[in-house]
C-alpha cells in the first residue's frame, strides 16, 4: 500500500485523480464526470422519487448512496458528493427553494445594501448533515477520492439578485455597475459562506474540491478581474493548500488565466475550447508558473452522438490533453438527464485504455 494521503480516508497518494491534479504522470488517465450521480441513473431515479432535491442534501445515507452509485456503475476515478451549490445558503437560513424543471428560486431577492446585511451567516453546526454524508462516504469509498465542491460567489450572487435562474444576468450585472460598494459586500458574504461549506467538507476528509462558477462566463474579463475574480481568490486561498483546488466555469474561456490566478491547481475547461489551446493560453499568460494542469473537456451533447462518434472525440481529446502537465478527463459541463449510461461506462473503459502522455 502506498503511503496514505490522510490515516482518515485511506486514498493512496498515488491515486490517478490525485496524481494528475497535482501535475504527475499518474498510472492512466484518470476520469469522472460532472452530475455523474443524477438523472441519468434509473437508480437516482427510483431513490429520489417523491423527495425534494434540497431534503435529499440534507440526509446523509442518501447523500451516501446517490454518490456511489456512478462509482459503482461506471468505475469512474473519483467521486463528487451529492449536494448542490444552493446547500449553503439554505443551511443559513435563506428563504429558497429548487422548483422541479426551473431551478433555485429565492423567496427575497439582495439588491440593496439593506439586504446584504440581512443575509444570514452560516452556523457550521447547519452542516452537521454534510459532514455525516462524508464521512459515510470515506468508509463506502476506500481508495477512491472524493471531491467536495461548492458554487462560487458569483453564481451563488447571481441567483439571489435575479431571484432565480436568468439568461443575461441583466440585474446581477446593474447591480455590480451601478452600486460597486454593494456589489462587493455581497460577493464578501458569500465568500465567506462558501469556505465555511468547504471547510465543513476539507475537515470530514474530503480529497479535493471544485469551486464552481458556472454563471462567470456571462463576464467580460475586465469585469472578472475587478468585481468576481478576488472574491473566488479569497475562497480557493482560503481553504489552504493542502488539497488539490478545481476551478470551473461556462464559457469562460477568455477567463482561464484569471480563474487559474484565483490559486486553482486545476482548471476545468468547457467543451468550447480545445485543451491544447487553452493550455498554450494558461502558459502563456504565467510563463513563470508551474506546467498548466486541465480538466475536461467532452460536450455532454456528444453523448448522444452514437458510440463511433463519441470515440473519436474522447480519443481526441486525450491527444489534446497531453499538453498539459496533468489531464482529468471530464465533460464540458454536466451529464444530460437523458443520456444513455451505458456511453458513460464506456467513455470511462475507453479513456482508462488510452496512453498517458509524457
Amino acid at each position: 500500500m502506498a503511503e496514505l494521503t490522510d490515516a482518515r480516508i485511506r486514498v493512496p497518494v498515488d491515486a490517478p485523480f490525485l496524481v494528475a491534479a497535482r501535475g504527475g504522470r499518474p498510472s492512466r488517465i484518470p476520469v469522472w464526470f460532472m452530475r455523474q450521480a443524477g438523472r441519468s441513473l434509473p437508480e437516482y431515479r427510483a431513490l429520489r422519487e417523491g423527495v425534494p432535491m434540497l431534503a435529499s442534501c440534507f440526509d446523509p445515507e442518501m447523500v451516501r448512496e446517490i454518490t456511489m452509485q456512478p462509482v459503482r456503475r461506471h468505475g469512474v476515478d473519483a467521486a463528487i458528493l451529492f449536494s448542490d451549490i444552493m446547500v449553503p445558503l439554505k443551511a443559513a437560513g435563506v428563504d429558497l427553494d429548487i422548483v422541479p424543471g426551473t431551478g433555485p428560486v429565492v423567496a427575497s431577492t439582495v439588491r440593496s445594501t439593506a439586504d446584504v446585511f440581512a443575509l444570514p451567516r452560516l452556523d457550521p453546526d447547519a452542516l452537521r448533515p454534510v459532514g455525516e454524508a462524508v464521512g459515510l462516504l470515506l468508509e463506502s469509498l476506500g481508495e477512491t477520492p472524493l471531491i467536495g465542491f461548492a458554487g462560487a460567489p458569483f453564481t451563488l450572487a447571481s441567483y439571489l439578485v435575479e431571484g432565480g435562474p436568468s439568461r443575461n444576468h441583466e440585474r446581477t450585472k446593474a447591480l455590480m455597475h451601478s452600486d460597486p460598494d454593494t456589489w462587493h459586500a455581497l460577493l464578501d458574504t458569500l465568500a465567506d459562506i462558501t469556505l465555511t461549506f468547504l471547510r465543513t467538507q476539507i475537515e470530514a476528509g474530503v480529497s479535493a474540491i471544485q469551486l464552481f462558477d458556472s454563471w462567470a462566463g456571462a463576464l467580460s474579463a475586465r469585469d472578472y478581474r475587478e468585481l468576481v475574480q478576488p472574491h473566488s481568490a479569497k475562497v480557493l486561498r482560503g481553504v489552504g493548500d493542502a488539497l488539490p483546488k478545481i476551478h470551473f466555469g461556462v464559457g469562460t474561456g477568455e477567463l482561464l488565466p484569471a480563474m487559474r490566478e484565483t490559486g486553482a491547481d486545476v482548471v476545468g475547461v468547457d467543451w468550447r475550447v480545445p485543451l491544447d489551446s487553452a493550455v498554450r493560453r494558461l502558459r502563456d499568460a504565467a510563463p513563470d508558473a508551474p506546467p498548466p494542469v486541465v480538466q475536461g473537456n467532452l460536450d455532454p451533447a456528444v453523448l448522444f452522438a452514437g458510440w463511433p462518434a463519441i470515440e473519436r472525440e474522447v480519443r481526441r481529446i486525450v491527444d489534446e490533453g497531453h499538453a498539459a502537465a496533468g489531464h482529468i478527463f471530464n465533460l464540458g459541463h454536466g451529464v444530460l438527464p437523458d443520456t444513455d449510461p451505458e456511453m458513460i461506462t464506456r467513455v470511462v473503459e475507453l479513456v482508462h485504455e488510452l496512453p498517458v502522455g509524457e
